[in-house]
């Protein structure tokens, strides 16, 4: 099974990106599932109908989400439709006040089946339940022996790679997203779960993590408030292609990031394997 996996896909500069690069990878890579977080899906903040549908007609076959899964209103009559759209599972919920959407599930895709799990950390975030216990809770109660992919929607590299040698030989793959900024520690931990600690953001690279770059260094040295709206200069992407092979184990994998500019200099031509 192949997966390609985009992290934080921002705004529409990171949809456009997207479109831009994702019929290259599928003729070089052939995946099986495209996996995209789509937490800043529609202007930066939450997701909207247009902008998924959008994605969908591009051939994604499942989304994530994260601490900007609120942020826009029409999210509730997704979650509540949208079987391929999932939230952090670790959001607080109870009988009374039950949470809306699925927090993990399967995807189908030409025969073949894929779990997502996806988890929001807590250190420099809002309060919510603790995504270990969450994790270990789902693996305990659901029996699935497919290819298991995690999303870990964290601030810091401590938690994600915590998250990571958790689940370590349990799960096939954790990815990180929510920083925007991809890592360089694409890695098979000493389990056999493929572990990177961010995918890295599709959207504009000239900019601070998909906002206008001169808004967002204006804001930090007066620390006061300023109106920010996505940049669209010179876009990108980032992603990650796992192979997964016997026994649900990674068997070949590859980190990409690059300008769409750069992407068009090479288009047709040898590809990282």
């Amino acid at each position: 099974m192949v997966i390609v996996c985009f992290g934080d896909v921002f705004a529409k500069p990171g949809r456009r990106a997207l479109a831009a690069v994702l019929p290259e990878l599928r003729t070089r890579y052939r995946p099986d599932f495209v996996l995209a977080n789509a937490e800043n899906l529609a202007g930066g903040r939450g997701v909207n109908e247009k902008s998924l549908n959008e994605l969908l007609e591009l051939g994604v076959n499942g989304f994530t989400g994260g601490n900007h899964t609120w942020d826009n209103p029409e999210v509730y009559d997704l979650l509540a439709r949208e079987k391929r759209l999932f939230r952090p599972a670790n959001l607080p919920s109870s009988s009374a006040n039950p949470c809306p959407g699925r927090g993990y599930g399967l995807l189908e895709n030409n025969g073949k089946q894929l779990m997502v799990i996806n988890l929001l950390g807590r250190v420099f975030m809002d309060a919510v339940d603790c995504p270990f216990e969450c994790a270990d809770e789902i693996l305990r109660t659901q029996s699935f022996p497919g290819p298991i992919l995690v999303d870990m929607h964290a601030e810091t590299t401590s938690e994600k790679y915590a998250m990571g040698m958790f689940l370590d030989g349990k799960v096939s793959a954790v990815v990180g997203t929510h920083t925007h900024v991809q890592t360089s520690d694409l890695r098979v931990l000493p389990k056999g779960t493929a572990y990177i600690t961010d995918v890295g953001m599709t959207g504009s690279f000239d900019s601070i993590i998909g906002l206008g770059a001169a808004e967002v260094v204006r804001k930090f040295m007066t620390k006061r408030p300023q109106r920010t709206q996505p940049s669209a200069e010179n876009p990108g992407y980032g992603c990650v292609v796992f192979k997964f092979g016997n026994g649900n184990r990674v068997e070949h994998f590859v980190r990409l990031r690059e300008t769409i500019s750069d992407f068009e200099k090479h288009k047709g031509r040898d590809w990282p394997t």
